[in-house]
């Protein structure tokens, strides 16, 4: 199984929320194989469970497998690192100060971690006091170049930008692109991205020029009554995606 993410053009790769191995194979194949499917650690009672079930995803999707955290939590961290030495999965959800763990425990630099850091309401910095215990601590506030380097000191591939609010933080997610662009890191924007607004927060990301971009489209395109992601809004993105980089 690939541990790289399909990306389309060799650019984008989409991030949405599988509600079962039938829905991710669904929107798997809507993507045309171009997207990698979020399922949450916090939803399984233990690692074992969770190793078990996303196997299952594993093998029906070509191991287009993005291990969540579940909206963020920091205190799934370390499960994610766990469970993602067993699956070796092409993506990993991490919080700042998991980044290191999850790569040391993968073992290889193929699987694709981001590490979340969030807006600040300044542009051009982020902070990045994500963790467990951090985040209950005062901010850390630092440049976004000090934190992409930072982040790959250990090991990883990109900025998680969350939560985005779609465009609240514009001005500063521009800036976090075009810091990803120059320092030659890959960028995650999410939070609040729906068919409205992704065109425009795919194209600040391509326009700065950044190399890999992997948008998390989550409860946007998720049917309320049944919980899974819609394949034709998956369908609608993919377009919107191949319109940008045509």
């Amino acid at each position: 199984m690939s541990l790289i993410p399909n990306y389309l053009e060799n650019r984008i790769c989409l991030n949405v929320l599988a509600n079962s191995v039938k829905n991710a194979k669904e929107c798997y194949e809507a993507a045309e194989g171009h997207v990698v499917l979020g399922v949450l650690s916090k939803k399984y009672a233990s690692d074992e469970l969770a190793i078990e079930d996303m196997q299952l995803y594993q093998k029906a999707i070509n191991n287009a497998l993005s291990i969540g955290l579940g909206a963020g939590d920091p205190n799934q961290s370390q499960m994610v690192s766990r469970i993602s030495k067993i699956l070796q999965p092409q993506h990993v959800n991490q919080v700042f100060t998991g980044v290191g763990t999850t790569r040391a425990l993968l073992k290889q630099n193929k699987t694709i971690i981001n590490g979340l850091v969030s807006p600040t309401g300044k542009i051009g910095y982020v902070n990045i006091a994500t963790g467990p215990l951090s985040s209950l601590a005062p901010e850390t506030v630092i440049p976004i170049e000090t934190a992409i380097e930072l982040l790959k000191d250990m090991g990883g591939s990109s900025v998680k930008y969350f939560p985005m609010k779609g465009l609240a933080h514009k001005e500063e997610y521009r800036a976090v692109a075009k810091a990803c662009a120059e320092y030659d890191f890959y960028l995650e924007p999410t939070g609040g991205i729906d068919l409205s607004n992704f065109s425009e927060i795919i194209q600040i990301a391509v326009e700065a020029g950044v190399k890999k971009i992997i948008p998390h489209i989550y409860s946007s395109i998720i049917d309320s009554t049944t919980g899974d992601t819609k394949p034709e809004d998956v369908q609608i993105l993919l377009k919107m995606t191949k319109e940008i980089l045509n």
